[in-house]
């Protein structure tokens, strides 16, 4: 449940691409419709819910759904609407909490911000929000340090989230970050990569730890694969276009 990338760098096409990639086989539906290629993007069309809702109708009643994941959902409407929908369609659900493309362009306006932190924590097994993207759902400044992304992941749990997973990667020196789970801490270290190439990274990483938890993975093995899966994607990024490109889903298949 996420939003299209005419660059095919992020959103569902990143999600599919990387569901093939380890093994499991995924469905769509599409909330925003965006218009946008490795140098920026010039648009962003959000679905009217109605739309979104008949997609998901479409897929759950034909498909056995193991876990999903959501990624750009573009207004307050639709974050609403999805929340009241999957109160009633459960789901192991991992929420990339997707709120500015890594061009800069908003895909999840203020009062989208402050819904999905009222309505999205119940429906989720985990959260998956980078530095800033944790700062704006916890309501804490932005973490430098070990400390203070272990303060904003007891913030996000004390604020109803099951479970999430800090990412680290705006931080200086190592790419370290920090899973909680109602209350455990996993650190998870892994070297810096020196490339511009990483668009795309957090949808990969969010539908890489969904392939896990369908695979049957307890989340912390799923989590820790994932973060294998996205590190070798960054280390091995293809350059196709003259700004900002993927990273590499299919970097196991040629190596």
């Amino acid at each position: 449940m996420a939003g299209s990338d005419s660059g095919a760098g992020a959103g569902i096409q990143a999600d599919l691409k990387t569901f093939s990639a380890l093994g499991v086989y995924g469905c769509s539906v599409l909330t925003v419709i965006t218009a946008q290629n490795t140098q920026g993007v010039s648009d962003v069309y959000p679905l009217p819910a109605d739309v979104m809702l008949k997609q998901l109708d479409a897929v759950l009643s034909d498909f056995d759904i193991a876990a999903a994941k959501t990624g750009a959902l573009g207004n307050a409407h639709l974050v609403r609407v999805l929340a009241e929908y999957l109160r009633a369609h459960p789901l192991t659900l991992v929420v990339d909490p997707v709120m500015i493309s890594k061009h800069g362009f908003p895909l999840l306006d203020n009062n989208a911000v402050e819904t999905m932190k009222l309505l999205m924590p119940p429906t989720a097994r985990l959260v998956t929000p980078n530095l800033h993207e944790a700062a704006a759902l916890s309501g804490l400044p932005m973490a430098t340090d070990r400390a203070s992304m272990s303060a904003t992941a007891q913030e996000l749990g004390r604020r109803g989230w099951r479970a999430c997973v800090v990412k680290g990667g705006h931080l200086e020196g190592e790419a370290l970050d920090l899973l909680w789970d109602d209350g455990t801490e996993v650190w998870l270290p892994g070297k810096r990569i020196d490339t511009p190439h990483l668009h795309g990274t957090g949808c990969t990483f969010s539908a890489a730890i969904t392939a896990g938890l369908v695979q049957g993975l307890p989340l912390t093995d799923a989590v820790i694969q994932a973060k294998d899966y996205i590190s070798g994607a960054i280390e091995n990024a293809v350059v196709y276009g003259k700004g900002v490109n993927p990273v590499n889903h299919g970097w196991r298949a040629a190596s």
